[in-house]
C-alpha cells in the first residue's frame, strides 16, 4: 500500500464545508462511542455491526449527518472500533499503565472518502466530492503522478491535503553489496556504524525553537475564539510541521541509503516509550526521531529485499566488541578502554556490538533469514533472542 499526498486549491466556501464535513465525522466518532458506553454488555464481536446500523440512524435522525457519504460515516465508525478493540486487547494482554480506554475526540482533522462519495479528473489534475456537503472540486498539486495507476487501485482518499492510498505492492530488485552493517544511534551523533562512520543529527528542532517560542507568544496574547488566535495558530501549526517533515525527510533518505549500501542491518530494539521518561533527555529523543527511522529501514528492507535485524541493545555500550569484557562506563565518558588493548569510540563499540549480535540471530550474511525451523525462509525484520515466529516480518 502506497500513500501519495497533493495539496488542494480551491474557494474558501469549500475549505468551509471541508471543515463541515470533518465534524460531522467527529460527530458520528464521538456518538459511536457514546453508544458503546451505554451499551458495553453487547457483545464486542458483534459491536462493528452494530456501530454500523448506528451511523445509519444517525443519518436519519440528524439531516447534516445525511450529508456526508455513507462510506465516511462507516469510517469513522470503523476508527471508534479501532480504538475500542485496542482497549480490549491491552486488558486481555495485561498491559502494564492506562489501557487506552478510548476518549471522545475534541479536534478531528480528516475525514476518509474509501470507495465512493469522490471522483477523480481524468487528467488526474482534480478532484470532486459528490456528496452533499458541497466541497466540490478541488485542484491537485504534487510530484506523483497518479496516471500511472488504475482507478479501481486508488482506495480512498481524506483530508485537506488529499492523501490517496495505492493499492501496490512494491518490490525493487539491486545486486546484493556483500555488505553487513550494524548501527548504533545516539543523540550527539544520529548514527555510529560498525565501519566507524558516524553521521551528524541534524537536531531539527534546536534551530527553530526560537521562532516557534515567538509565535508560540503571539498565539497566547490573542484572545480566544478570535479570527487573530485562528490564523496564529495554523501559523504555528505549519512551524510545526516544518519541522516534521525535515525529520521525516531525513529518516527516509538515510534509511533508503543504508539499505541499498548493505545486505544485512543490525540496529537496537530501543524502548523509546521508557527512554523519554527521562526528562532531562525526552526533548532530544523526541527530536531525533529514532522510531521512525528504525520504520523506513524495515519498509525499504521489505522493498529492496534486504534483512533487517533489532537486536537487544543491553550492554552494547558496555561489553567490549573484541574480547567480551563488561566494562562499566557513564554516560559522560565516550571512549571504551579495556584491559586487553581495544581504545575505541563508545559508539563505534557498541555498533561492532550490534553486529556481532545481528550476524549471531541470523547465522550468515545473505540476504535471507532464518525462521523458527532453523531453514532458509523470506526476508524478515527480526528481534534477536526472542521467539522468531511471534515477530512481525519487516
Amino acid at each position: 500500500m502506497l500513500v501519495f499526498e497533493f495539496k488542494t486549491y480551491g474557494k474558501s466556501s469549500q475549505f468551509t464545508a471541508v471543515d463541515e464535513a470533518i465534524r460531522t465525522a467527529q460527530f458520528v466518532r464521538n456518538s459511536c462511542l457514546r453508544y458503546w458506553m451505554d451499551n458495553q454488555k453487547v457483545d464486542k464481536y458483534d459491536l462493528n455491526k452494530y456501530l454500523n446500523k448506528y451511523c445509519a440512524e444517525l443519518a436519519n435522525n440528524f439531516p447534516f449527518a445525511g450529508e456526508l457519504n455513507s462510506q465516511a460515516r462507516q469510517a469513522s465508525a470503523e476508527r471508534t472500533w479501532s480504538a475500542i478493540s485496542q482497549f480490549y486487547d491491552n486488558c486481555k494482554k495485561g498491559t502494564p499503565g492506562k489501557k487506552g480506554y478510548p476518549q471522545f475526540q475534541k479536534d478531528c482533522r480528516s475525514v476518509e472518502y474509501k470507495s465512493t462519495g469522490w471522483k477523480l479528473a481524468d487528467d488526474r489534475k482534480s478532484i470532486k466530492f459528490t456528496d452533499k456537503k458541497g466541497i466540490g472540486k478541488l485542484k491537485l498539486k504534487g510530484t506523483r503522478d497518479l496516471h500511472f495507476y488504475q482507478i479501481t487501485q486508488i482506495k480512498r482518499a481524506d483530508g485537506v491535503y488529499v492523501q490517496f492510498c495505492i493499492d501496490v505492492n512494491r518490490k525493487e530488485n539491486i545486486e546484493p553489496s556483500g555488505n553487513t552493517i550494524g548501527l548504533d544511534v545516539g543523540l550527539k551523533e544520529y548514527y555510529t556504524d560498525s565501519n566507524g562512520v558516524m553521521v551528524e543529527n541534524p537536531r531539527f528542532l534546536p534551530q527553530a525553537e526560537k521562532v516557534l517560542k515567538r509565535c508560540q507568544r503571539r498565539t497566547s496574547r490573542k484572545i480566544k475564539g478570535s479570527k487573530n488566535r485562528s490564523k496564529a495558530r495554523q501559523i504555528l501549526g505549519k512551524r510545526h510541521l516544518k519541522i516534521s517533515r525535515q525529520r521525516k525527510d531525513h529518516a527516509i533518505k538515510l534509511a533508503r541509503c543504508v539499505i541499498q549500501s548493505n545486505d544485512l542491518i543490525a540496529y537496537e530494539n530501543l524502548r523509546i516509550k521508557n527512554m523519554v521518561k527521562n526528562h532531562c533527555l525526552a526533548k532530544s529523543i523526541n527530536d531525533a526521531s529514532w522510531y521512525q527511522f528504525r520504520v523506513w529501514l524495515e519498509y525499504f528492507g521489505k522493498v529492496f529485499k534486504r534483512v533487517t535485524v533489532a537486536v537487544n541493545p543491553a550492554y552494547t555500550s558496555q561489553e567490549c566488541s573484541i574480547c567480551g569484557v563488561i566494562v562499566k562506563k557513564t554516560l559522560s565518558n565516550r571512549t571504551q578502554v579495556c584491559k586487553c588493548g581495544c581504545v575505541m569510540n563508545r559508539d563505534f563499540n557498541a555498533a561492532r556490538n550490534i553486529l556481532n549480535r545481528g550476524l549471531g540471530t541470523v547465522g550468515h550474511t545473505g540476504t535471507f533469514a532464518l525462521d523458527a525451523s532453523n531453514t532458509l525462509g523470506d526476508e524478515a525484520s527480526i528481534l534477536a533472542g526472542e521467539i522468531l515466529p511471534e515477530q512481525a516480518t519487516s
